[in-house]
């Protein structure tokens, strides 16, 4: 097995928090269970995470 930096692990984990947000905000509505309040944050935080892994590079 390959061994990974620390780098290329939080790049990873930043990712897929940044999928992981828009997917639960998307899921969430769909049910009814999401306030725009708590949507905006959940996207606000995919949108950080996204930015800081572009920065990274």
């Amino acid at each position: 097995m390959e061994k990974k930096s620390i780098k290329e692990i939080v790049s990873t984990v930043l990712k897929a928090l940044t999928l992981a947000m828009g997917v639960a905000v998307v899921v969430l509505s769909c049910l009814d269970m999401l306030e725009a309040n708590t949507a905006v944050t959940l996207l606000g935080i995919g949108l950080a995470c996204a930015g800081i892994s572009m920065l990274e590079k």
